[in-house]
């Protein structure tokens, strides 16, 4: 049960995931093979002087019935301990609050947001500067603990009864990949026979909108919000923001067949390349994108033909779009594999995203469906891939997956996900 370089071969044996499609691994699924988008209208907070007006949002119970909308590490703690929840419940391990591993979690950084600022500005009698609201935040230790980075990790690791202390990380876009890349190795090291991964994202809050809207990154296509997000396409201008985590419950092996776990999937590569060109943008040959993809497929024990799909990064801005096909016609030819983005319907989930996509490449093979990019409407002559438009794709013999996060900063990371042997 050892991989090609005698390492343990890592077992996935319990998915949890989370979206604005749903709540729950299945129900996201199903709409997922269905094509269907989870993009619409913020409701959350006002947008009318707004330029992009629309994400992916989930909502959590108390907020749908009516009540205060939470800060973006509240809802972050509350998706992610869904996601992991489920996966325990599916993997049958860690019962009664002991899982018998380390927990890595990847999220995003977090601030103050305008309310708690506000707040604070109110409670130094009107005086909005630092140096007051710094004082009165003092005296909040609430507010600290709920925005102190590493402070969801801690919660969680205390409620699953996880190993050690958990590790929060961020990598920008890539980051829910890298905390599977951290799980996976920490077997492979035999530092432990189990391990929780986990990406989270709750970040639609003014103030991030606003950011990325600055940075020219958002689409602004608000009239028909399930039409927006349209990865590959000729007429694509940029990301959907979106919410949403995924976890999975990692075993060696060995550890997942002596107990009799039912098998999902194995993480079989993973491969990550750091590129310092621009801190948004890729260098312009795609050294770090091809660098990262070849490097998961070779950690795999793999050739590139031995791909049959790829879960694209696929965020709908012109630039990705176009150094992810330099970055697949280098590595796969002229006859690439199919691909498609799963963010052409949930929009990008951000800090999540590399643990969902990775969730949902397991479930690709496991029913031997490709899902599609839907909104591909008007082809890209300059996108020379196999493109899955609309409609998802029944396939046979499917095996290996690459699924591709490139994130801001330069940091890449790339994931091969097998089929169980």
């Amino acid at each position: 049960m050892k991989d090609h370089l005698g390492r343990p071969l890592v077992a996935v044996t319990g998915i949890g995931i989370v979206t604005p499609l749903a709540w729950g691994r299945e129900a996201n699924w199903a709409a997922v093979k269905a094509g269907t988008s989870g993009i619409s209208r913020i409701r959350r907070f006002p947008v009318d002087k707004l330029r992009t007006t629309i994400a992916g949002t989930v909502e959590l119970p108390e907020e749908a019935a009516g009540g205060e909308v939470v800060s973006s590490p509240v809802r972050v703690e509350r998706m992610a301990a869904a996601a992991v929840e489920e996966a325990l419940a599916q993997a049958a391990l860690g019962a009664g609050g002991a899982f018998p591993g380390p927990l890595m979690v990847g999220m995003p950084p977090v601030e103050y947001e305008w309310p708690q600022r506000f707040d604070l500005a109110r409670r130094a009698n009107g005086n909005g500067s630092y140096r007051a609201a710094t004082e009165v935040a003092a005296g909040r230790q609430d507010l600290y603990e709920t925005f102190l980075y590493g402070g969801v990790g801690e919660r969680l690791a205390a409620r699953f009864g996880t190993t050690g202390a958990p590790i929060a990380l961020t990598t920008a876009c890539a980051t829910g990949a890298s905390a599977i890349q951290m799980a996976v190795e920490a077997i492979q090291r035999g530092e432990s026979d189990a391990a929780i991964a986990l990406g989270a994202d709750g970040s639609v809050q003014p103030e991030a909108v606003i950011r990325f809207s600055l940075l020219s990154a958002l689409t602004a296509r608000n009239e028909e919000p399930t039409k927006a997000s349209r990865p590959f396409e000729k007429t694509r201008d940029g990301f959907v923001m979106s919410e949403g985590a995924a976890a999975l419950v990692l075993e060696s092996l060995e550890h997942a067949t002596k107990r009799g776990a039912t098998v999902l999937g194995i993480l079989s590569g993973c491969g990550e390349r750091a590129d310092n060109f621009h801190r948004t943008r890729s260098n312009p040959d795609g050294s770090a994108i091809i660098r990262a993809m070849r490097n998961a497929i070779d950690d795999a024990g793999l050739q590139p033909g031995d791909i049959g799909y790829v879960n694209a990064h696929g965020t709908g801005t012109p630039e990705n779009d176009k150094m992810e096909t330099l970055g697949m016609r280098a590595v796969f030819g002229d006859a690439p594999p199919p691909i498609s983005s799963n963010k052409s319907m949930i929009g990008h989930t951000l800090s999540a995203a590399g643990a969902i996509e990775a969730a949902f490449s397991l479930l690709t093979i496991r029913d031997q469906v490709l899902p599609p990019t839907i909104n591909h409407n008007e082809p890209d002559p300059a996108i020379t891939l196999d493109v899955v438009p609309n409609v998802a794709r029944q396939v046979s013999g499917l095996r290996h997956v690459l699924s591709n996060s490139f994130g801001f900063g330069g940091q890449n990371v790339c994931l091969v996900v097998s089929a169980a042997p």
